[in-house]
């Protein structure tokens, strides 16, 4: 048997603010299905017609994603479009049924079957199931499970044999297409419970493109006469990676933040950028921060290590970031980031606020000392109070220990917490402010500080080899092209095992970018080995 899937990408909305319901009769909208007359809706004409096309072929598929890419909203509108031509769709949400007995669940299937084919199915078992829906020829039903890893896997197994059975005689009864959804590859949960399925294909459910985001924003624009700066439009797509909820979400906060506004601009953009990273309680968020923590130290080298790692599924932590949103298969074959704004959370949930440290710092740090008398940062001075701070202090308050006092964190992400927490004591100092951009390639920790009206990109990792201190000046200067900044500060955490002639402080000039390269020398026996 083959089961097909197909590509789905779809708005979800939810929340009405106050300047539509004065200006508009539509708004931005973040969980639950979509109605388009009550809603900003991106047609998607072309997937209901592929999912007709499916069932019109009788053919059994599947559907899957990570939350909030629309798979509701769409399922609903290929259900009212299907009903138009006689056929019966049931919409069976199978989220809770994790501990369920088989005659619980077929209590639901019934009352399900009674409110949407209007019939009355009398079976408690799959055996008894297969034989009423063999005795029905009149009717063209088609079934949709939501959520279908949450089915007891015990009852799972017989459910995928009981449909393989109806899929081979589906002309002779009415069950003429049954979709299976999750979040989860279902590939691998039916491969984990043995199933005798054939699924060919692995098709990712794509978010939206930048011109469907732009598209969305659009709708509101014509709606309200408020408008959104380009560059937020851009912003916007960078950060969520046009993940179609948060997309939803971050024109709703920009909306309802600026009412009055005939145009939301960049600083705009940022306040809820900020609030996001600061304030917002998600739930989707808040899983993955979770699921994250439990994968800490691989988290930890996607953040800080400067190594190409293989997408491979079967990889339990990859497995489980990828269900979830977090990671995706990169053009080369590598682990990517999925959404930056997830990466910025994650970054700052990881960080070891409890280790005294910055009480430390801020007792010695004289922060207008640091600064030029045009208000520039003399990072020359900067750096060398840094350098005598890890002399004296070393990485080993950053690392972060479990409960039987065992390393959670790795090496490289106590190096980063250590200048992070320096940085951003003297910016407290000097009020001035910093933040990341939505860059998803791994390994970078980029930061951009703005003191007193100038920028500054500062990029931080470790010492690899010749070629990748070489390369990441290169990669420096890009990142400052594209972030419209003049100027970089490349900071190296170098091991003393590593001979002197392979790096050196230096300030270049790189492809008209002024980039400053600062060393932290090491010793790795001492500060990360055996306590």
């Amino acid at each position: 048997m083959k089961i097909s899937k197909i590509k789905i990408s779809f708005t979800n909305i939810r929340y009405k603010s106050s300047y539509n319901s004065m200006k508009g009769n539509r708004y931005f909208n973040t969980s639950g299905p979509n109605i388009p007359s009550e809603h900003y809706t991106l047609d998607r004409l072309d997937l209901i017609a592929k999912g007709k096309d499916l069932v019109y072929k009788n053919r059994y598929f599947t559907i899957w994603s990570p939350r909030q890419t629309g798979k509701s909203t769409y399922f609903r509108f290929l259900a009212k479009e299907l009903e138009k031509e006689d056929y019966k769709v049931a919409y069976v949400n199978l989220e809770n049924y994790k501990t369920a007995t088989e005659l619980e669940l077929f209590h639901s299937f019934a009352l399900y079957f009674l409110e949407f084919w209007k019939i009355e199915l009398k079976a408690n078992s799959f055996v008894g199931l297969t034989n009423e829906l063999l005795s029905i020829r009149d009717k063209k039903f088609v079934l949709i499970c939501d959520e279908i890893e949450g089915l007891n896997p015990d009852l799972f197994n017989q459910f995928l044999h009981t449909i393989r059975n109806l899929y081979h005689t589906r002309d002779s009864h009415c069950l003429k297409s049954v979709i299976l959804v999750g979040v989860s590859n279902i590939t691998g949960i039916i491969q984990d419970n043995a199933s005798p399925f054939n699924i060919a294909d692995d098709l990712v459910v794509p978010y939206f493109t930048n011109e469907e985001t732009k598209e969305l924003l659009g709708q509101h624009e014509t709606e309200t006469g408020q408008l959104f700066e380009d560059r937020v439009k851009a912003k916007i797509s960078e950060i969520t990676a046009n993940q179609p909820g948060l997309v939803n979400g971050f024109a709703r906060q920009l909306v309802e933040k600026n009412i009055n506004k005939e145009k939301i601009d960049y600083k705009d953009y940022l306040r809820v950028e900020d609030w996001y990273l600061t304030e917002a309680i998600d739930k989707n968020i808040a899983n993955i921060l979770k699921i994250a923590s439990k994968h800490r130290k691989f988290v930890e080298s996607l953040l800080f290590m400067e190594k190409d790692i293989p997408f491979e599924i079967d990889r339990p932590s990859i497995k489980v970031l990828y269900a979830n949103g977090l990671l995706k298969k990169g053009k080369d074959g590598n682990v990517e980031f999925w959404v930056p704004l997830y990466r910025k959370r994650l970054y700052k949930a990881l960080y070891p606020y409890t280790n005294g440290e910055s009480v430390r710092i801020a007792k010695n740090m004289l922060s207008e000392s640091y600064l030029t008398d045009t208000g520039k940062i003399n990072f020359d001075k900067l750096m060398n109070s840094y350098k005598h701070h890890i002399q004296l202090r070393g990485f080993r308050p950053y690392r972060v220990k479990d409960k039987k006092g065992r390393f959670k964190s790795i090496p490289e992400a106590a190096m980063i917490y250590s200048f992070e927490t320096f940085i951003s004591i003297f910016l407290q100092e000097i009020e001035g402010k910093s933040y990341r951009e939505a860059y998803v390639s791994l390994g970078n920790t980029d930061m951009i500080i703005n003191v007193k009206g100038h920028e500054y990109l500062i990029e931080a990792k470790k010492y690899y080899s010749p070629s990748h201190f070489q390369k990441g000046k290169i990669q420096l200067s890009y990142y400052c092209q594209r972030a419209c900044i003049k100027e970089g500060i490349y900071l190296i955490f170098v091991d003393n095992t590593v001979n002197v002639e392979f790096v050196k402080e230096s300030e270049e000039t790189i492809n008209e970018i002024k980039i400053k390269t600062y060393l932290i020398w090491y010793d790795e026996e001492k500060e990360f080995g055996t306590l």
